[in-house]
């Protein structure tokens, strides 16, 4: 049984393929394309994941699309007449109505079919129930409270849920207008930062702030019975010209979602090149604060109604890394999934797993325990592409490959690493990275100035041995997918400088031996040198999706100021010696 899942028209859009309920493949268009945040058709991305497979379109059982514009149409149509929105937002949605229902042709050019008939029988699934079951149905749980959470999908922005074998039944859920995620994309705006995904940006800066402006944040979300809220929307736009995740300096009315009463009650927006002011720094902290006590709200709700102690976590909020360690501390759960692709991307991967166990009714035997699901290459291939650009290297066995790349960063090189199959989902987790020693206190700033050039305020991510979270973080649940912040303990926090945000806390990666051996064994025999089982971890990438091909990771070395570069077996160091004092 093959199942083809695929996440179009919408943010972040992608592929997953399944096989005999087995996921075998899956990538985000962006990482194929280069462009961030890709939002049409993931063509390339769907014959990644027949080439993965080895399989043709013809063999090609089900199509699953992450979304269905049936879905809530007699509430549409209501709501339409009711707040009687501007023309073109009517328009928008018509149109987007009718992409998404006549996705077979784009499907049919990605599958090469020049008749334009498609014989894999197609279904719609709606979006956060393609959210929900890419939490529950590749989970370890047998049953959980299943949550999903973002800015907006087929009429909703939250749906609350039980989940019990293949099963997933609807139990409460807001729709639109209402969303947390537009709420914390619009003042994300406000505050200067205009992309979709930007979001991430105000977290970090949240840490920086002091909660002074939370009165006024929570005049703007009501909370309500059952995980249910209300915004206030006299500070929005998206209610009457609707929501379009993009931003156009020569027509800022497009894509703006916050309304001239906020400025009114919050004061001036900053623009982008504004300098980013106390005021600022507290708006986000307060903003942060607020998103907390809406999303807690909603998963006690989803514990209470559902009675159970485990969660599965899905939608862009539940990219929320600052929130997500705080669950233990806010609700009675005992345990947490979110996989590593939980925005919309990760869509794709729920509308197969939806089809494959709920539609067919066929049991669960996936648990996605790792993010490695994209595209690899051959030593072949590695080679060829070193020396395609007259690049000098060394080759090494596995051992003393580990122990030259985990020389050179405990020396304060910054290393590109670059090994087996390209991640699914947003973070870079060790084989699409760059790394460097957590030890030092200015590498926040070096990595920032020679390669990153981001904002200063945005934190590095510490990989830890799992067997070691305990030893230096308050909580030691594991989180291989970067999905979660901990408090690094006090103790600790001058031990890794590089990696513990202002705040004292850490954005972890828990490294698994079995799950990702390779970057297991780096890690450890950094521990064996500097007595620290942690790395710095960014994605290996500058102002650009992460890094795909070799290719992309040799250009990316050469022009930013990385001193090695670690192509699969091949070591690859600059002969002029860039390399910080140890």
């Amino acid at each position: 049984m093959i199942i083809l899942g695929i996440n179009a028209f919408h943010g972040d859009s992608s592929a997953a393929l399944y096989v005999d309920g087995e996921l075998v493949a899956a990538v985000e268009e962006e990482r194929l394309r280069r462009i961030k945040h890709w939002a049409g058709f993931p063509s390339e991305s769907i014959r990644y994941c027949l080439s993965e497979a080895g399989v043709k379109s013809d063999q090609i059982d089900h199509v699953a699309f992450s979304r269905d514009p049936m879905a809530h149409l007699f509430e549409k149509i209501v709501y339409t007449i009711r707040s009687r929105p501007k023309p073109g937002f009517v328009i928008d949605r018509l149109k987007a109505h009718m992409r998404a229902r006549g996705s077979a042709n784009p499907l049919a050019e990605a599958f090469d079919i020049s008749s334009g008939e498609i014989k894999s029988q197609i279904h719609h699934v709606e979006h956060h129930l393609s959210h929900s079951a890419s939490a529950f149905l590749v989970s370890p749980f047998d049953e959980a409270a299943v949550v999903s959470i973002d800015a907006m999908g087929d009429f909703r922005s939250t749906l609350l849920s039980i989940g019990e074998g293949s099963n997933l039944r609807r139990i409460s859920g807001v729709g639109y207008p209402h969303s947390l995620g537009i709420f914390y994309t619009a003042i994300t705006q406000y505050l200067g930062f205009l992309q979709y995904g930007d979001e991430y940006k105000v977290m970090g800066l949240a840490s920086y702030g002091e909660p002074t402006y939370v009165e006024e944040i929570r005049n703007i979300v009501t909370l309500e019975s059952e995980g249910k809220f209300k915004l206030n929307e006299r500070y929005f736009l998206h209610s009457t010209k609707g929501v379009t995740m993009t931003w156009d300096n020569a027509a800022p009315e497009i894509g703006r979602l916050y309304s001239e009463y906020m400025e009114q009650r919050l004061g001036p927006h900053r623009q982008p090149d504004d300098p980013v002011t106390e005021r600022h720094k507290n708006i986000a902290s307060s903003l942060q604060v607020v998103l907390e006590e809406a999303y807690f709200h909603i998963l006690n709700a989803a514990q209470k109604l559902t009675g159970k102690r485990t969660l599965a976590l899905a939608g862009g909020v539940a990219m929320n890394s600052v929130a997500n360690g705080k669950i233990f501390d806010n609700t009675e759960f005992d345990d947490v999934y979110i996989q590593a692709a939980a925005g919309d991307g990760g869509t794709a991967l729920g509308a197969a797993a939806f089809v494959y166990n709920n539609t067919l009714a066929k049991p669960r035997t996936f648990h996605m325990r790792t993010a490695y699901w994209g595209p690899h290459y051959s030593e072949e291939k590695l080679q060829e592409c070193l020396e395609n650009r007259n690049l000098e290297y060394e080759k090494f066995e596995v051992t003393a490959r580990h122990t030259q790349t985990a020389k050179a960063i405990a020396a304060g090189k910054i290393v590109g690493y670059f090994q087996g199959r390209l991640e699914w989902g947003p973070r870079a987790l060790g084989n699409r990275s760059i790394l460097a020693d957590p030890r030092r206190p200015d590498m926040k700033d070096i990595l920032n100035a020679r390669i990153k050039r981001r904002e200063s305020f945005r934190p590095f991510a510490p990989s830890i041995l799992e067997e070691a979270v305990s030893d230096f973080f308050e909580q030691d649940h594991p989180d291989p997918f970067m999905l979660k912040v901990y408090p690094v303990k006090a103790d600790k926090q001058d031990v890794i400088p590089a990696v513990t945000h202002v705040d004292g806390s850490g954005r972890l990666q828990t490294v698994n031996q079995h799950d990702n051996p390779d970057y297991w064994h780096l890690i450890k025999e950094f521990e064996a040198l500097t007595g620290v089982p942690i790395v710095l971890n960014t994605s290996f990438n500058e102002n650009e999706p992460i890094v795909c091909t070799p290719d992309e990771a040799i250009e990316c070395f050469l022009r930013t100021h990385m001193e090695v570069l670690v192509l699969g077996p091949f070591f690859v160091e600059k002969q002029a010696d860039t390399s910080v004092s140890a």
